[in-house]
Parts: C-alpha cells; sequence; structure tokens
C-alpha cells in the first residue's frame, strides 16, 4: 500500500484487465504467424490499455497525490480506429496499405499535444489544463467520433469483399469468415455511441472519474475480448484476398449449357466423395475435375446460381441427409464431419439453407427438398 492511494474494487477491475491484456499483447508481437496483423493487434490492444489507464490509476488517487501526471501522454484513444481498420487490412492482405502509416497522424498529433502538455512546469501545466480542455476535449470527442465512423465502414466493406472471395473459392469458408470481428465491431460502435454522449456530457458539466467507470470498464472488457480472439487467431494461416480474387480467365469458347455442364460435374463430385475434403477449394477441384477455375466458376455461378462454398457444403449436407434416410445412427456432428463439415455451426447453417429446416427436425422424418443436383 502507497501513502496517500487507495485501491478500490474500480482500480481493482480495470488492473485485472490489463493484468490480462498486457501479456497477449507481448505475445502476439513476437507471433511467429501473421506476423504483421499480430503486431497491429499488439499495438492497438496497448493503446486500448493505455485509454483507461488514467482512470485506473485516477480511481486509486495517483492525479490527486501527484499533480504533475496531468497530461499524462498514455490516452491516445485517435490510434484506436485505424488500427482496428489496419489489422483486419493485414489479416485479409497480408500485410498494411500502402504508406499505412499516415491513418495514425491523428493520433500522433493527439500524443504530441499531450507530450508538450505534459512537459510544461507544474505552475503553467494548471493553467493551461483550465484553459485548453475544455477546447480540446469537444474538439478530440469530435474527431473520435468520425475516425469510428470512417474507420468502421472501411473495415466492414474489406471483410464483406474478403467474404464474398472466401465463398468464392473455399468450401471451409467459414473458418475465415471473422465473425468474431463483426462482433467486436458491433461492441465497439456501441461504446463508441457512450463515448460520445459521454465525452459532450463530461465536457458541458464534467462527471468525475466516477461517472465515467461504466464506459472505461466497457472499454476493458472488448480489450479483453479483442485480445483473446486475435490470440486465437494466431493458430490460423488466413488466405490473402488477392490470392483468392485469382481466378484463371475461361478461354474463347463455343456457347455451352452451363447448367448442364455443373449438373454433370456435380454427379461426378458426388460420386467421387470429394466433398468430403474439409479444405476443398477452387483450384483443387478444378484439377480434379480436369478443367480450368475459369469454367467451373462459370458452370457453378453461371449453370447452377450459386458460389462455390454454397455448392460443395449443399453436396455436403445431401451426403449426411443420404446418411440419415439409410437409417445411420451416428451422432449428428459425426456425420458432418465425415462429409467434410469443419464445425457443426457452419454445418448446421449449411444444412438449413439446403433443406429449409434443421439436421434434427430432418432426422425425425421431414420430406426432403430437391437435391442440388436438379437446380437450374
Amino acid at each position: 500500500m502507497i501513502e496517500g492511494l487507495v485501491f478500490g474494487w474500480r482500480t481493482a477491475v480495470l488492473t485485472v484487465a490489463a493484468a490480462v491484456i498486457l501479456p497477449i499483447a507481448v505475445g502476439l508481437w513476437t507471433s511467429f504467424y501473421g506476423r504483421t496483423a499480430a503486431r497491429t493487434m499488439a499495438l492497438l490492444l496497448l493503446v486500448l490499455v493505455g485509454v483507461f489507464t488514467p482512470w485506473l490509476i485516477g480511481f486509486a488517487g495517483a492525479y490527486d497525490k501527484w499533480r504533475w501526471l496531468t497530461f499524462l501522454p498514455v490516452a491516445n484513444p485517435l490510434w484506436a480506429p485505424p488500427l482496428l481498420y489496419l489489422y483486419a487490412h493485414a489479416l485479409t492482405r497480408g500485410r498494411w496499405p500502402v504508406r499505412g502509416w499516415r491513418h495514425l497522424i491523428p493520433g500522433g498529433v493527439q500524443f504530441t499535444w499531450q507530450a508538450v502538455s505534459f512537459a510544461l512546469p507544474l505552475s503553467l501545466k494548471n493553467a493551461w489544463a483550465d484553459l485548453s480542455l475544455p477546447v480540446t476535449g469537444p474538439v478530440f470527442t469530435l474527431a473520435l467520433t468520425i475516425s469510428f465512423l470512417v474507420y468502421g465502414l472501411a473495415t466492414i466493406r474489406l471483410l464483406k469483399a474478403y467474404r464474398h472471395a472466401l465463398a468464392q473459392q473455399r468450401s471451409d469458408d467459414a473458418r475465415f469468415a471473422l465473425r468474431w470481428l463483426n462482433r467486436a465491431m458491433v461492441a465497439a460502435a456501441v461504446l463508441a455511441g457512450l463515448w460520445t454522449v459521454y465525452g459532450l456530457w463530461d465536457a458541458i458539466a464534467p462527471l468525475g472519474y466516477r461517472g465515467l467507470m461504466g464506459l472505461y470498464a466497457g472499454l476493458a472488457a472488448i480489450t479483453v475480448y479483442l485480445a483473446i480472439e486475435s490470440w486465437r487467431q494466431t493458430r490460423v494461416a488466413y488466405p490473402t484476398l488477392e490470392a483468392l480474387t485469382t481466378v484463371a480467365p475461361s478461354p474463347a469458347s463455343p456457347a455451352r449449357d452451363w447448367g448442364a455442364q455443373g449438373r454433370a460435374w456435380a454427379d461426378t463430385i458426388r460420386r467421387e466423395g470429394w466433398a468430403a475434403e474439409p479444405e476443398l477449394s477452387l483450384t483443387t477441384l478444378a484439377a480434379k475435375l480436369g478443367t480450368n477455375t475459369g469454367y467451373l466458376s462459370r458452370a457453378i455461378n453461371e449453370g447452377l446460381g450459386v458460389n462455390f462454398s454454397t455448392f460443395v457444403n449443399d453436396l455436403r449436407s445431401e451426403a449426411v441427409a443420404k446418411q440419415m434416410d439409410q437409417g445411420a445412427t451416428a451422432s449428428v456432428l459425426t456425420l458432418a464431419l465425415e462429409a467434410g463439415f469443419s464445425s457443426k455451426a457452419s454445418f448446421n447453417r449449411a444444412f438449413r439453407n439446403r433443406f429449409g429446416k434443421t439436421p434434427q427436425a430432418y432426422r425425425a422424418g421431414a420430406a426432403r427438398s430437391p437435391q442440388v443436383s436438379d437446380r437450374e
């Protein structure tokens, strides 16, 4: 116990969160796989811990004991939105965008203002705080709101393009869909809204440390979630967007019935059982069929009216349904894994999409839907 400091439950909550996050950030920085994305997330985690650090020490009374801590340059939230975007970019493209460091300039301006203010003599610092904070507080809050909006939309567009490319090239696209990042972004959007409201409210009628505890506890919780989930992603080798969007062009040829070609290839795949390969890709399947990715893609997209992921997962769902029709007694999960699905969640979504009902309902004797091979 340090004299003059009080370590209450508020400080304890934020300290526990920091104790969870910081070791993961160190682990991400030294990660071997997906190094650019992992290091970007490590920086983001450090920024977010820095944002709630003034409250962590403030609840303990550090600012009352050591007045010179005013303007301590650790809380720089303007770095958070671009770092989240850069993380998603590095995860899906394997790198930052060209001159990606420019996205960090606004946060650098905020840090520089804090650092210069922090270096002032104490007598000047107090006067400068009274003069500048009523102005800079709302300005930085508005800038943060705009940043959340701009980079949030940019990240959503990037993830949408990535998922579309995955569905055209991979049958195991659910493994790389980054749904956890969507959940984190929804939570961050809610937090950003609250942050804006709290920030404007605090600028008009200061709430004090206790009044802002809910906001910073929420920030700490989201940061812990980001840390844990991003650490799990270091085990996954994400295909890059460039690799996914590289499809061989279809050579010029006489008009073909792509629907008939797609159904013929579907029959071959059923007969050979190729859909049971969990990591089946457009390139791999084209090689097995003795064609190129351009022809196969046209037969599936134009001929059958579905993307590659839906095509393969429909075939897998049919294989499970056939096993159920024949009275298989194995569990639904076992049948799904044997058919090539990588998880129960992805199987349930695909089966419902194919048959319009859950696997359990189908097994109970519900009427069976038409087969993929009957699609026009």
